[in-house]
């Protein structure tokens, strides 16, 4: 066979291959190789976000070296460092205004919902602002983390994929966890962390058939990560910390409890300034395009003062690691790093809310360490160990992802002897934030805009179902007489073709009826038309099969 028959039958053979795709889906193996191909691209995307970060910083801030700016930073005119942030948040309100409906920021919170309700699929055009947003509030000086607009903007990859290839719910939902895994891999360095973020975060289960194409992609995006910036951990720490079992672990159950706490108060902080800025903006009928700007002029005064607050934080977080702030510092720069996250996120400015948890937890843990060891200083080891289990505990409670976030300190830190106490911590803080807020910050970010996935597939899946789908015309044999409608009416029990079954299934529960009638609503002064009615067997059924259909995929 010559080269010329090979080439057309290769391309015959291509074709057919994405037909197949299309039509049927892809086959395991083709699946793979799909989730490797969007391992890649989704390294890429965050290296070139981090890249993005540091060229911006460079030529705005003028430093060398990124991973200083807070102390290159305390050397420039007091002018610039009030000014920068404020214009970089005019820039961001311009965007947001322009591009999103609501001029708010796309983040994990959104892809998790994606993930639950929309088969994987993220918005794109919000989804492109929030990231030009979070880039230049990264840069400019806004108090925030990197790695939610990188969860964001891999989802968008992954629901590109997944619309080229027709993709139904279930390969929709793996494909967005493949882009997460790999975007978190790549970001941390991490692939353990991003393999296991992905399915504990974003797909919440942990599915066998999943795992595979999850662990493919992460590792391809923490290979692209080495590629650039080489096998190196985002923290160094001095030495390895020394636990003194018996005496010691005490300390970790309380300091779980105290970074439990910390993290419900800087969930909450953000959420309270989030209300606070809504009225305030009502109120002085304030555009909407100001409010980042006024949040960033905001930032700017702290940070003339107080320039720790700048950017991720990764600078401060590992002096907090490495011990080398005094304890009246480490309670100081996380109040203010507290302070400067909400301020950030209530003024709608951009980026995520992981790396500043870090931060804090980093300088959380340290103060704690350094009054524990001060106070028992012959059964103590070295306070830097308090920080690292500090980290990974309110990561954990602001994450809601305690199995993660124990990994990501491990695989930031490189230290593996330590985890004894990391885990004791991680675990008391997760349980104790778990109970205070709904599981999680993006789960509760869910739970004030009306969507309830904190509570499980019970509590969302009846939002998923219209009941235009589900509904009976009048005449159809099942539906009930006339009168009855028309009593069904007078009692209020009716629901519009655009609700949802959340609407219906509590009609049903207090009224004990076997169906509502289905009405339009017209001008003031007319009655309503009937258009149908829906059965609460059919809306029973639907339920019950999205019930087992979640099932089926959380335990294949």
């Amino acid at each position: 066979m010559t080269n010329g028959s090979l080439i057309p039958r290769g391309l015959d053979l291509c074709r057919h291959s994405w037909d197949v795709i299309l039509q049927k889906g892809p086959s395991k193996i083709q699946f793979w190789f799909i989730a490797l191909a969007i391992g890649v691209a989704s390294g890429y995307a965050a290296v070139a976000f981090m890249t993005g970060i540091e060229l911006l910083q460079t030529a705005l801030y003028g430093i060398d070296d990124p991973n200083r700016l807070h102390s290159f930073a305390a050397t420039l005119p007091w002018y610039w460092v009030l000014l920068l942030p404020a214009v970089g948040g005019l820039i961001v309100g311009y965007i947001l205004t322009r591009f999103t409906p609501d001029g708010r920021v796309r983040g994990p919170a959104e892809v998790i919902e994606a993930s639950a309700m929309k088969e994987g699929r993220v918005e794109p055009r919000a989804g492109l602002a929030s990231i030009a947003a979070s880039l230049i509030t990264l840069s400019s000086g806004g108090s925030s983390g990197r790695e939610g607009p990188v969860v964001h903007m891999v989802g968008m990859i992954a629901g590109w994929v997944s619309n080229r290839i027709n993709a139904d719910g279930i390969t929709g939902r793996d494909l967005l966890g493949c882009a997460v895994a790999a975007g978190v891999a790549a970001s941390f360095n991490a692939p353990l962390a991003g393999a296991l973020f992905a399915m504990e975060v974003v797909l919440r289960h942990f599915s066998v058939h999943a795992f595979a194409p999850i662990t493919i992609a992460a590792v391809s995006g923490s290979v692209i990560s080495r590629t650039h910036f080489g096998d190196v951990t985002e923290f160094t720490l001095p030495e390895a910390g020394m636990l003194a079992f018996y005496t010691e672990l005490p300390a970790f159950l309380i300091l779980g409890l105290v970074c439990g706490l910390v993290g419900v108060t800087l969930m909450r902080s953000v959420f309270l300034a989030e209300d606070f800025a809504n009225r305030m903006q009502g109120l002085l009928r304030l555009p909407a395009m100001l409010r980042p700007a006024l949040s960033g002029l905001m930032l700017g005064g702290i940070a003339i003062f107080f320039p720790h607050i700048i950017g991720v934080g990764y600078e401060t977080t590992s002096a907090a690691l490495s011990g080398d702030l005094i304890l009246q510092e480490a309670i100081v720069f996380a109040v203010l790093k507290v302070l400067a996250v909400s301020i950030t996120m209530g003024g709608r400015m951009g980026g995520g809310i992981f790396s500043p948890a870090l931060m804090t937890g980093a300088l959380t843990g340290l103060a704690f360490g350094l009054i524990a060891t001060a106070m028992f200083p012959n059964n103590s080891g070295s306070e830097t160990l308090y920080a690292l289990a500090g980290m990974g505990a309110v990561g954990a409670a602001v994450l809601g992802a305690p199995i993660s976030t124990t990994l990501i300190v491990f695989e930031l830190t490189g230290d593996w002897q330590t985890g004894l106490a990391v885990m004791v911590a991680v675990s008391i803080a997760s349980a104790l934030s778990s109970r205070l807020v709904d599981r999680s910050f993006f789960l509760t970010q869910l739970e004030r805009r009306g969507i309830h996935l904190a509570a499980g597939p019970q509590a969302y899946l009846l939002a998923m179902f219209k009941v235009s789908g589900v509904m009976k015309s009048p005449d159809h044999p099942r539906a009930p007489p006339e009168d009855r409608v028309r009593r069904a009416l007078n009692e209020a029990l009716f629901v519009a073709p655009g609700d949802t079954l959340e609407k219906a299934m509590p009609l049903f529960e207090r009224s004990n009826s076997d169906f509502l009638a289905v009405v339009r609503f017209g001008e003031s002064d007319q009655a309503p038309e009937v258009l149908g009615v829906l059965l609460h067997v059919d809306a029973l059924r639907v339920y019950n099969r999205a019930l087992a259909a979640t099932a089926a995929e959380e335990h294949s």
